[in-house]
């Protein structure tokens, strides 16, 4: 009942104001007419403050997000299921949703009458151009009576996550470099250790195919043997994202970091569609292996969240990539970097790892002065030069390019001879 009063609203505050004059009033002028009049007039938001305040803990609340990861720039549904759970009927119900910035601004919506044990449901779509993470409620809800006389609030502490993943854009299929690398046993290394007529075997098991008896082996042992099942040759990737705050330029989701970490989602996303054992390495020190469980999921979840850092090094990059280094496929998104930083990079090619480097040229998203702008792209060039001078293959990214149309290059071969030829006379110039 305390709570109930306390919730009085303005109209409620001017009946029991008006009852009171009212009283006094017919004390004054000996008038019993009157003094009915303001015992009505306190009876009414009385037994409102008791109304509102009975049911005020009888709701029960469930919300649902379809789906529960978007990635940037769609929409989610989300879905409130409100009940009532006591036997008397509620008044006005006015929800809120407490949402963040990024997710635009809290919608309110009003249920004019739920029944006895009644339940009625509400949606509404949020949409966020900014991945990340993001809490959806508390729910608040504002009950009243049907004259608008009481009004209380209550809060369900419960809340859901949404997850914004990067922007994933299909890329075109490309035969490329190192794709045979990895391990596994298949047929042929079999073979090479132990011959045509010395294959690996194992005991018959009940179930397995007559064809696959190996005679030989099962004369020598007595036993029944069958040759192994051969296993797949495992083509392995890494991709190493850039998360150094200094060498990213921009802000927003137009940021080069923003390019990078969608151009990463992208990337990943197809190697595992093309049979790739994936392993995902920032600058931060982040390191997922997209093979376990979670997959795609857990992949991009983690790129939902990540961001740049002050104290990223090339040096701490490399170490952390090269502590599992087993082979394969390397492919580097990095913001702009120095030569010094570039020779690091060689670091990578360890273990017969073809490496394969996006190169953004971050400046580019800035509005420089002309001799600026002629200084950015000779650095850019230079570090270009070292990286395919270590034995990388680079791709140049610019401001406005786009990651299906760069993709291809990652295949070509010869393409690191004429650029290396190009980037030669440019750095000659730049020094002349």
């Amino acid at each position: 009942m305390r709570a109930g009063l306390r919730g009085l609203t303005t109209r409620g505050r001017s009946f029991l104001a008006a009852a009171v004059a009212a009283a006094v009033s017919a004390g004054i002028l000996g008038e019993k007419d009157l003094l009915r009049v303001a015992v009505l007039l306190a009876i009414l938001p009385l037994l409102a403050a008791a109304y509102v305040g009975r049911s005020r803990y009888k709701l029960a609340c469930n919300r649902s997000l379809d789906p529960h990861r978007v990635p940037v720039g769609a929409n989610s549904r989300v879905v409130l299921r409100l009940q009532n759970l006591s036997r008397l009927p509620t008044g006005t119900l006015l929800l809120e949703d407490r949402l963040p910035y990024a997710l635009g601004s809290r919608p309110r919506v009003v249920l004019e009458r739920l029944g006895a044990h009644q339940a009625s449901s509400v949606a509404y779509t949020v949409r966020a151009d900014v991945r990340g993470r993001y809490d959806v409620g508390p729910l608040v809800v504002r009950m009243t009576d049907p004259f608008g006389l009481c009004e209380l609030t209550r809060s369900f502490p419960s809340t859901d996550h949404l997850t914004v993943i990067p922007q994933v854009t299909p890329l075109p299929s490309v035969r490329l470099p190192g794709e045979y690398a990895g391990s596994g046993d298949s047929r042929a290394r079999s073979v090479a250790v132990h011959g045509e007529d010395d294959a690996a075997t194992r005991e018959y098991r009940r179930g397995d195919d007559l064809r696959r008896v190996h005679w030989k082996s099962t004369a020598r042992t007595g036993e029944l043997m069958v040759r192994r099942e051969e296993q797949p040759w495992e083509s392995r990737a890494t991709v190493v994202l850039d998360t150094r705050a200094y060498g990213h330029r921009g802000e927003g989701p137009t940021a080069s970091f923003e390019w990078s970490v969608s151009a990463a989602a992208s990337i990943a996303v197809h190697l595992r569609q093309a049979g790739y054992k994936l392993r995902l390495v920032t600058g931060s020190g982040a390191d997922v292996d997209a093979s376990e469980a979670g997959g795609d999921g857990a992949l991009l979840d983690h790129l939902a969240e990540v961001r740049l850092d002050q104290r990223a090094e090339v040096t701490g990059l490399v170490q952390r990539v090269r502590q599992r280094a087993d082979g394969g496929l390397i492919i580097g998104l990095f913001g702009t970097v120095s030569v010094a930083e570039a020779e690091l990079l060689a670091g990578l090619r360890g273990n017969g790892a073809t490496c394969v480097g996006f190169l953004l040229n971050s400046s580019t998203w800035l509005s420089l002065p002309e001799k600026a702008r002629a200084e950015a792209e000779h650095a850019h060039a230079a570090a270009v030069l070292a990286m395919l001078q270590s034995g990388w293959r680079v791709v140049g990214v610019d401001h406005g390019g786009r990651l299906p149309a760069l993709w291809p290059q990652v295949g070509r071969g010869a393409q690191g001879f004429a650029l290396r030829a190009a980037l030669a006379e440019t750095v000659a110039g730049g020094v002349r």
